[in-house]
């Protein structure tokens, strides 16, 4: 499946117009509170929702329709969003509904090859929000292999977010030993995909222990042993320390360290998703263990896209300059820019990338408007 590398979002929060923007296989986005950085990702939760059939939960979520567009309905009447993968696309307009949901107008896809001039053709409205893409593979229509190639794509997106490490949390439970067809977005099955990839995929899973071993010395390896609850099997990230046999429970360890467990899954994975999408994964780790992050990104984006906001300067540090986008303000909107080493060849003489950051050289800091 081809990577997501062109990008036009118009009207969608506080992303007043962004054209044509380029994306590559390893993009790190920085920027102030309140930048953009977190609106930008859930424009790729909000397609993502859309292709699922979702648009109206999504909506509802994030305050309605009124919420969503730029300064709200009277300096937006709706938002436009344009992508290409490859040589095909898919776009289509959102417009708020009178009860605070949003209608699908021109949906189209795109393709071009080197018998066929670029065109656009249209798929037409959806006044229930719901895609006619999406429709038309579920339903195996004639034009159904025209637009599986950009369906699978945006299909195969995974937005994580390890945010929520407490006591409760998925990660730290049983899970039915069924539920490993993915990693899900919140690691709540953590253990049941831990033990299908040490059963078929042994050597992403000791990749995937050696990197724990870095950050967490006294870690050996995952028990992974089902247990019967009924009729269910379950399993958790039951695990051993180095030199002990005593099987310790997911609560034994920290918010950082079941968080960069759960990091180093996603990362490391062996069939990963066409876009990887991570907001702020640095937070609660150590700097050692960002350092390992920032290795473990970069070998994910040879196989895969990655896309990272971070507000972390030593996450950066560790990556070349042409990687990040700053996202910034100007004139109350969200502006993105890719950032270009020629433009840094000197000061990269005396300093690293975050420290640019850090003394506003990059400008990434609060903007006064």
């Amino acid at each position: 499946m081809a990577n997501l590398d062109k990008l036009t979002i118009k009207g969608f929060k506080s992303i007043r117009e962004l054209v044509d923007f380029e994306l590559t296989d390893l993009n790190v986005i920085i920027g102030a509170n309140g930048a953009g950085k977190s609106n930008l990702i859930s424009f790729f939760r909000m397609l993502r929702a859309f292709i699922d059939g979702n648009l109206s939960r999504y909506v509802s979520d994030n305050g309605g329709a009124g919420d969503l567009l730029f300064n709200g309905r009277k300096t937006t009447d709706k938002m436009f969003f344009e992508m290409h993968f490859g040589n095909r696309g898919f776009c289509f307009t959102l417009v708020p509904t009178p009860n605070n949901t949003c209608s699908v107008e021109n949906e189209a896809r795109y393709y071009e090859n080197s018998y066929i001039r670029g065109r656009w053709w249209e798929l037409g409205d959806s006044p229930d929000g719901k895609s006619k893409m999406a429709r038309e593979v579920s339903e195996e229509t004639a034009d159904a292999d025209n637009s599986k190639h950009v369906y699978d794509a945006i299909k195969s997106w995974q937005i994580y977010h390890f945010h929520d490490t407490g006591p409760q949390a998925g990660m730290r439970h049983y899970e039915i030993v069924e539920d490993s067809k993915i990693l899900r977005q919140d690691a709540a099955n953590i253990g049941p995909f831990l033990l299908k990839l040490k059963e078929k995929f042994q050597p992403e899973y000791k990749a995937i222990v050696v990197a724990i071993r870095t950050v967490i010395p006294f870690f050996d390896d995952f028990i992974l042993e089902p247990q019967q609850s009924g009729p269910k099997s379950q399993v958790n990230i039951s695990w051993n320390q180095r030199g002990s046999d005593y099987p310790m429970q997911p609560y034994h360890l920290s918010d950082g360290s079941i968080r960069f467990i759960c990091l180093a899954t996603a990362l490391l994975q062996p069939d990963p998703h066409s876009t990887i999408i991570i907001d702020e994964p640095e937070l609660g780790l150590h700097p050692a263990a960002i350092v390992t992050l920032a290795e473990l990104i970069q070998v994910a984006a040879q196989k895969t896209q990655v896309i990272v906001a971070t507000q972390s300067p030593m996450l950066i540090d560790q990556f070349e300059i042409g990687d990040i986008i700053v996202a910034g303000r100007k004139d109350g909107a969200s502006i993105f820019t890719r950032l270009d080493e020629k433009d840094f060849t000197e000061w990269l003489k005396d300093y690293s990338v975050g420290e640019l950051w850090t003394k506003n050289v990059i400008a990434g800091g609060p903007v006064y408007e």
